[in-house]
């Protein structure tokens, strides 16, 4: 689906944008996600921006084979761009543990994920996040073995998260919250304009990006790739 994101992220040019996008993401685009964002705008167009920018997926897919992440977490899930990009990335024996209320928008893509033949990687979880973040960590087989976590979910809960897939993942993995730049609002003043939508929420993801930096449990990479994508390895 060359031509079209199905999400702005933070750049203000869009010719730039575009030359990102025709230069070195669309040409190494697998097939079935240009499918997908396809079949993500037709069915969601005024919420097609919810899916994972391509140039931050290609990212996303690279960092997930640097660090040999084989058993990975996501919470967030809408029509699985991220997930079949995830899927995609991991070995064959790899595994994805997905968490989403909204199963509607998951089978949207799912005839992607299974055209592409990693629906085997994947378990789908429908159901609201923290319930089944707490039942992992009750399991000690679950508790520290995440070599990644990716969260693109209601910002609001971003710091209750935290808390827990911080025991989920790793020592040495990777936790990475999406929208942390939340389309440049962070950086504007109260006065300034801007759609009430974003105003709303912006105040948790400034308070989400406070906590983050100044966490001493994890070494913290923020990027302006995207809306904002915010690293964090786990220390101890």
């Amino acid at each position: 689906m060359t031509g079209k994101t199905a999400h702005p992220g933070i750049l203000r040019s869009d010719a730039l944008r575009k030359y990102i996008l025709e230069t070195s993401v669309y040409p190494r685009e697998h097939e079935l996600l240009k499918e997908l964002t396809k079949a993500s705008f037709e069915n969601y167009k005024a919420a097609s921006f919810m899916g994972l920018p391509q140039d931050e997926a290609q990212f996303l897919s690279m960092f997930l084979k640097l660090i040999n992440a084989k058993k990975t977490l996501e919470i967030g899930v809408f029509t699985g761009y991220s997930l079949l990009v995830t899927a995609l990335a991991l070995p064959e024996d790899g595994k994805v543990i997905a968490i989403d209320p909204d199963r509607e928008a998951y089978e949207v893509g799912l005839p992607y994920i299974q055209k592409a033949g990693v629906e085997h990687k994947i378990e789908f979880i429908q159901s609201e996040a923290v319930p089944v973040l707490e039942k992992l960590l009750s399991n000690e087989k679950e508790a520290g073995t995440f070599d990644f976590v990716f969260i693109d979910a209601d910002k609001e809960n971003y710091l209750k998260y935290h808390e827990i897939v911080l025991k989920l993942v790793k020592v040495g993995g990777v936790i990475g919250y999406d929208n942390t730049l939340w389309f440049g609002t962070v950086a504007l003043s109260e006065d300034d304009p801007m759609p009430e939508g974003l105003r709303a929420l912006r105040g948790h993801v400034m308070k989400v990006n406070s906590f983050l930096a100044t966490d001493p449990r994890v070494e913290v990479a923020q990027l302006s790739i995207g809306d904002g994508l915010t690293l964090c390895r786990r220390l101890s």
